[in-house]
């Protein structure tokens, strides 16, 4: 199979005919499944460097001799993107199954490690950040009906419009439903919270529990599900929503929601044993690459407390 059509079927830009065409020629071996799955993954790398132009480059190389220049294209291409893979996340194809149009074509699966934060696009184009701890699931190729997004953990969306195609992120506690936004959604598996909030555009949110709580936000509101309901409310500090630049950001912030935060980036339980640090609160900023450590030091400055991590289970001990 030419690998430049594989391509823009990965970007979404083939027709029906070459759709129905890459359909057959997929169930024909296992051999051009394999041929599939490699050529996603690379596709998949490049798409989360954010090069383009090194998309078009190796769909070249791939249907031309390659000369001197284009191997080294290539293999500069290949060291840029393992150090993003090697860095950033692990990902990979969870299954494939082609069949008709108005259907997916297989799962896409990412994975994002504690203390990191990555940016990708959608196969439509859509711009995503994914904080730490989070996972998210989505078609190699949307269907011609509805983008189905899967999340688990927190997301910053800039969703390409499309009336025809509506755009809906699925978690466990609710749904976000748009044609073209940007929107933020935190729901962890594992957590009691779930909030959705819009910066632009207009989303609907579902709670998955009672599909009868269902309301549309405005720009700069946000939907939080308290006590099995869902609340409106105005976005007090948009400093919080600077994650997606691997940034946590306080404003006046109590020391146990601070170490909440911390727990969710970098992926480690924290007991307060010191009931005295209850009374303080911080305004600042740190850098996911800078780690717990660096920043409890810098809240030491300021917070009379000491810590202790245990080296096996890397539960720290506040006291």
């Amino acid at each position: 199979m030419d690998s430049e059509l594989l391509f823009r079927f990965f970007e979404g830009l083939t027709t029906d005919s070459e759709d129905q065409t890459i359909k057959e020629w997929f169930d024909a071996s296992p051999q051009n499944q394999e041929q599939f799955y490699q050529e996603r993954k690379l596709f998949d790398a490049l798409i989360l460097h954010h090069d383009q132009s090194s998309i078009t480059a190796y769909s070249s190389i791939l249907v031309e001799e390659p000369s001197t220049d284009r191997k080294r294209i290539l293999f500069g291409t290949f060291m840029k993107v393992a150090a993003v893979i090697a860095i950033l996340l692990m990902s990979g194809l969870l299954y494939m199954q082609i069949k008709n149009s108005n259907q997916d074509y297989g799962m896409q699966s990412i994975s994002v490690p504690a203390g990191q934060y990555v940016n990708l696009s959608l196969p439509d184009g859509t711009q995503v950040w994914l904080n730490a701890r989070t996972k998210i699931e989505y078609p190699v190729s949307f269907n011609k009906e509805q983008r189905i997004v899967k999340l688990d953990g927190q997301a910053y969306f800039e969703v390409v419009h499309n009336e025809d195609k509506p755009f809906i992120v699925e978690t466990s506690k609710g749904n976000v439903s748009v044609l073209g936004t940007k929107f933020d959604v935190m729901a962890y598996s594992g957590e009691d919270d779930f909030v959705a909030t819009l910066m632009d555009g207009k989303v609907k949110v579902d709670l998955t529990s009672d599909p009868s709580q269902s309301l549309t936000l405005s720009p700069n509101t946000r939907a939080v599900l308290r006590d099995g309901k869902l609340e409106v409310s105005g976005i007090e500090d948009y400093d919080v929503y600077r994650w997606k630049e691997g940034l946590i950001s306080f404003n006046n912030a109590s020391f146990g929601s601070i170490m909440r935060d911390f727990e969710k980036i970098y992926g480690l339980r924290i007991n307060i044993d010191n009931t005295h640090v209850g009374k303080y609160s911080y305004t600042g900023k740190f850098r996911f690459v800078d780690g717990i450590d660096y920043a409890l030091r810098v809240l030491q400055r300021d917070i009379k407390f000491e810590y202790q991590r245990d080296p096996e289970t890397h539960i720290i001990n506040i006291k």
